[in-house]
Parts: C-alpha cells; structure tokens; sequence
C-alpha cells in the first residue's frame, strides 16, 4: 500500500473536487457467513452463527445464513463485478468452519480450495485479495468447549492462522487477524444479540482478553509462515464516543465508554498494556487474573496498518436508573454489552439517519481519524468498512436507484480526504458492501450492498451507487456534490 500523501488537484480537475493520493487504494468488502451460504457443503461444519440463526427468536424473520447470496457457487460472477466496478482490492473474510471444521487438527482441503480458487480469479482480474481471518463465526465445536472467554480459543485460532497461510501467503500479501473484536465480545457474550447469544459481562471482558490474544498469536503464526513482504493488520470498529454536554459527569460517561468501546482493544494491541481506567472501571466484574504474565507483550505485535470501520458516531451520557443502555444502536436487549456503564445513556444524534436508525455524520469519521493520528503517530490507516442501508428497491425498469447512499459515500469520502489533508496516513478505503447480505440479527432486511441481490433467485443488479462509486475509483477524484458525475 503506498504512503498517502497530501493531495494536489490535476490539471482539468472540476473545481471544487478532491484528488486522492496517487495509489490510494480503492476496495469493497464482504464477509463470509453473510454472503457464502453453502452452510453444509464440502466439510463445512456449523459456526456459532449457524447455530445462533437457527434459533428461534434470534434473527429477524428467521433467515439464516444456509443460502445467503450462495458466492460459494457463484463467485466468479461477484468477481466480474468487482472488475466491473475497477475496485484495487476486496476485503474478504475466510469462514473457520470451512477450513478447519472443528476448530482442531488438519485443514478441510476441499475448503482452502474454494478461497485458493477465489484468490486466483482475483489476481487475475487484477484485483488485490485482502483476506480477514475471522469475521465472527467461530466453529461450533470450539463454542461447545467455552468459546472465547477461554484461553485454548486463542490458541486454536493461532493454530488456524498458521492453516491459512500457509496454503495461501504465496499469493494473499496482505492479512488481518480479526474482525471487530468489540462485537464478538460484547455482542456476542455481553448483550447476547450476537452469536453465541450468551448475556454474562465478566465472560464478555474474558473473551476480549482472549480475543486480544488470538490476535497477538495470530499475527506472530503469520509472520512466521509469510513472506517478509506480507501485511498483518487488525480490523476494529472504533467508536467516536462524544458526551452530550460538557459537564464533569457527561465527559466521565463518555471516557467509561470510550474504555470498552476502543481502548480496552488500543490499549493491549498498540500500546502494550490494558488502561487502569478500565481495569478499574470493570473491577467489579471481574479481577482480570485471566491475564496472565507475559499476554501483552504477546498482544502487542508490530502492524502494518491499522483497519478502521466506521459507521456513524456514538453519544452518550451520565444517567440515574439501569436500562438507558438499550438506546445504543445495537441492538434491543435487557443486557449491556458495556461493562461498567450500567449508569450511562446513549442518545440518538440528531439529523438524518439510515434504515438501521444510525445518524449519518461524516465529521464522526474525520474526527476518529484525527485522534488515531494523534494517539498512536506514525501508524498507517485504512478504511476497511463504511457504508450504509437504505431501502432499496428495483424500479418498474429494473433500475436501483439509490440516492441516500450516494450522499452518505460522498460525504464520508470528504471526511476522509479532509483527514488526509490533515496529515492523517490513510491510505485506502474499502466501501461496505459489494452486496446486499444477510445482516446479522436483522436477517435480510436490510441493505447495505452496491449491488442489490434478489434473494429468490440470486441475481445481481448494480445499484446508482455502484455506478457512482465506479467512476470514483476509475478517477480517484470525489465530485463537488453527491449529484456530480466523478
């Protein structure tokens, strides 16, 4: 990835347009149990995901991941679309469960095949293949045995690392350990509207030590089996926290949530220790004697460059009752996913918002930017995930227009090359998604792709959106307005 650098505007630019650096990359991401299906075929065996959607109650409408947008079959035609669309790279994650089905042992070679044969199809459209290791769906089997509030899922996951690149670093150059850790932690074993669905607040602080640790392993499994040119990068959602008011205890609210939204992962991975504020904070729950000597130094390995996945800003403030934390956008649940902020209230932003109820606020994104700048100098950035839903749908001449997400990306694209402008070392953005998918807990009914999927009989049709973001990339140049052609 080459170093960003401030940009300069080309001759015959239109004015009041943005040029982004020369070799900004530009990509599109996915992930696997969203898009694949194929949840039986070839050894693959169920992630917790599978389990979680198969419950009853768990996701909206019932829907599952068995089918998705079946890319298992049909990934050479969203690799068309990706050529299509002149996007550098795609950001896809390798299902666990595929490769190795039980968490242990050998890898499932009918399952590496299928990404080896992705990888291929990639380089030869030109595309670069970024390959996240884990995007949420642990193996069953290792769920059954605790999951990731235990330690030997760190170490299964270093074992898989190992597994994936050593079938696939000859041609895969740049890596990221995890995907959104705060999620598997905090959703998945905190609030339990994530799989596994598990509602306890000292396992949620243990599976974020652990996964903390699985990325530590992870990375060091990667270097010894890659190439010295490889990438080792790790993906995490970070949250612009903001307090409602200035007052004493608003800016308190917002640090207690600013400690298990960000820097209880930052902490342990770029700065080599967990903060005493957050220790302290989540005492109560816990003693963090699961942290053992010796876990931070295995945490806190070298990056290449770190993901940042950002979506719309977080405001919060101090409250005087239990049960304010639902309002927090992810996800209605009796149980918080934010230890020690039982006494905080989230609040919905003002101004617009997308199909998920997220306000839409680019100047979130710019300042995040800003202060990773500023609290770790020097480490390079990329935008792996940034996006939106709407309510799209086909029009009588079979058209997607989709003019809300035009704008979002138009207006995200400024933040982040204002940021550049700022000095900030961001140096790609992927937009999230290629396609309509299965959303989690909200099931198919919501939309976050460039390209809309009919699940019935999987075809894709680009969206305005996609259309739009094509012309961006083929330029790199952001037009003045939403509305101008790039």
């Amino acid at each position: 990835m080459a170093t960003a650098s401030r940009t300069v505007e080309p001759a015959g630019t239109t004015p009041g347009a943005r040029a982004f650096p020369p070799g900004f990359l530009w990509g599109t991401a996915t992930a696997a149990y969203q898009i694949e299906g194929a949840a039986d075929e070839d050894g693959r065996t169920p992630s917790i995901w599978d389990t979680f959607s198969r419950t009853p109650g768990k996701v909206r409408n019932g829907d599952t991941g068995d089918i998705a947008c079946d890319h298992y079959h049909l990934w050479r035609e969203d690799v068309a679309l990706m050529a299509g669309l002149g996007v550098g790279a795609y950001r896809f994650s390798v299902s666990w469960p595929r490769v190795q089905p039980t968490g242990r042992g050998p890898a499932s070679r009918k399952g590496l095949d299928f990404y080896s044969r992705l990888v291929d199809e990639l380089l030869a459209k030109g595309i670069q293949p970024v390959l996240t290791l884990y995007h949420w769906d642990l193996p069953q089997d290792l769920e059954d045995a605790g999951g990731w509030p235990e330690r030997d899922t760190a170490e299964r996951f270093a074992e898989y690392a190992s597994l994936v690149a050593g079938a696939l670093g000859d041609r895969v150059k740049t890596w990221t350990t995890l995907n959104e850790p705060w999620c598997s932690a905090f959703l998945g074993y905190g609030s339990g509207v994530h799989a596994p669905g598990r509602t306890d607040q000292a396992d949620a602080l243990r599976a974020a030590h652990h996964l903390n640790l699985a990325h530590g392993l992870g990375v060091q499994a990667l270097r010894a089996h890659l190439p010295t040119d490889a990438r080792a990068s790790v993906t995490l959602n970070l949250h612009h926290v903001r307090s409602l008011t200035d007052s004493e205890e608003d800016r308190d609210a917002a640090r207690r949530i600013d400690g298990v939204a960000n820097r209880v992962f930052t902490g342990p991975m770029l700065r080599g220790e967990y903060p005493a504020d957050v220790l302290r904070d989540t005492a109560h729950l816990t003693d963090w004697s699961f942290v053992r000597d010796g876990d931070t130094g295995a945490i806190s390995q070298p990056l290449d460059f770190l993901g940042v996945n950002y979506y719309s800003p977080t405001l919060v403030s101090a409250a005087s009752g239990p049960g304010s934390h639902n309002a927090d956008g992810h996800g209605a649940s009796e149980y918080s996913p934010w230890p020690g902020g039982d006494d905080v209230a989230f609040h919905r932003p003002p101004g617009a918002t997308t199909a998920m109820g997220w306000a839409i606020d680019p100047s979130g994104l710019y300042e995040l930017l800003t202060r990773v700048r500023d609290d770790f100098p020097g480490l390079p950035l990329v935008i792996t995930e940034n996006g939106a839903a709407f309510d799209d749908y086909v029009n009588p001449e079979g058209r997607v227009h989709d003019p809300e997400r035009i704008s979002y990306l138009h207006g995200h694209l400024t933040a982040v090359h204002r940021a550049i402008e700022a000095g900030v070392d961001v140096r790609g953005y992927f937009l999230w998604s290629l396609l309509d998918n299965f959303e989690w807990g909200h099931g198919y009914s919501k939309r976050f792709g460039a390209v809309y999927v009919d699940y019935a009989t999987r075809r894709r049709i680009p969206k305005e959106s996609a259309h739009w973001y094509a012309r961006v990339v083929r330029d790199g140049v952001l037009p003045p307005t939403p509305h101008a052609r790039a």
